[in-house]
């Protein structure tokens, strides 16, 4: 029988790549985001895979578009094995001073209060559903550990984002709930491109930085989601090895 994942964010960059490869994998999988046409493009783009891919608008920032969202993957699949919690927004680098009220709310509600929402439906579901149990998966990025300069709302928001992780991993062992997270540097995808043309760095420079495939994000979502429950990929990293992340840049 096709496992269920969900997968938000899903329309471009790492998400569309990850339910993509679950599909391909035999997931009946659950393209979420905001846009509703992006995310027919890539269910259309999966191609046909062993699983089933359906496209669903959402603002995971809405607590009822979310619960919609569970009840429409639960009623086309009968339940939830993986929620993998992807969406996110960024702004540009910026001094704490000269960000707009407005955008560290709406950051705080993509990347915290949507992960929370998709992360307490999911945990809802696997915990009552027969048989019990499944997965969560947070994409928390190296921000999660690391800030870059004048990022003041996203590093915040992606360290909230392990200690959601470190708590689901705990409150989930009596239900066979496992979570993990996937802390990503520099995967090619939309969002990132500016790095290979120049993005401010911690002396003052801007400078062009090493990026890697996002498919390699994919592939090692798929070994996560892959594990028995009674097995988990607590935190990985995965970034492109000449990237300034480790040591002084």
């Amino acid at each position: 029988m096709a496992k269920t994942a969900i997968v938000t964010g899903a329309g471009t960059g790492v998400g569309k790549a990850v339910a993509q490869a679950l599909v391909r994998e035999g997931w009946n999988t659950v393209f979420c985001g905001r846009r509703l046409k992006p995310l027919e493009e890539a269910v259309r783009e999966a191609g046909m895979g062993g699983g089933i891919g359906i496209a669903v608008s959402c603002d995971v920032g809405k607590a009822e578009e979310v619960d919609r969202l569970f009840a429409m993957a639960v009623e086309n699949f009968g339940r939830v094995d993986l929620l993998f919690n992807n969406a996110g927004m960024g702004y540009k680098s910026t001094p704490i001073d000269e960000i707009p009220v407005e955008v560290w709310e709406q950051v705080v509600s993509v990347n915290l209060t949507g992960a929370f929402l998709c992360a307490r439906k999911a945990f809802g579901v696997m915990r009552h559903q027969s048989p019990l149990g499944g997965r969560i998966i947070n994409n928390g990025s190296v921000s999660a550990y690391t800030p870059r300069p004048g990022s003041v709302p996203y590093t915040a928001t992606k360290h909230a984002i392990t200690g959601l992780t470190k708590t689901l991993a705990l409150d989930g062992r009596p239900f066979d709930i496992a979570c993990g997270q996937i802390d990503i540097g520099n995967a090619l995808t939309e969002m990132a491109h500016p790095m290979t043309v120049g993005v401010p760095q911690a002396n003052g420079t801007m400078a062009a930085e090493a990026v890697m495939d996002v498919d390699h994000v994919a592939n090692a979502v798929l070994h996560m989601a892959g594990l028995p429950l009674d097995a988990n990929v607590l935190f990985m990293t995965v970034m492109a090895t000449k990237m300034p992340y480790v040591g002084r840049g």
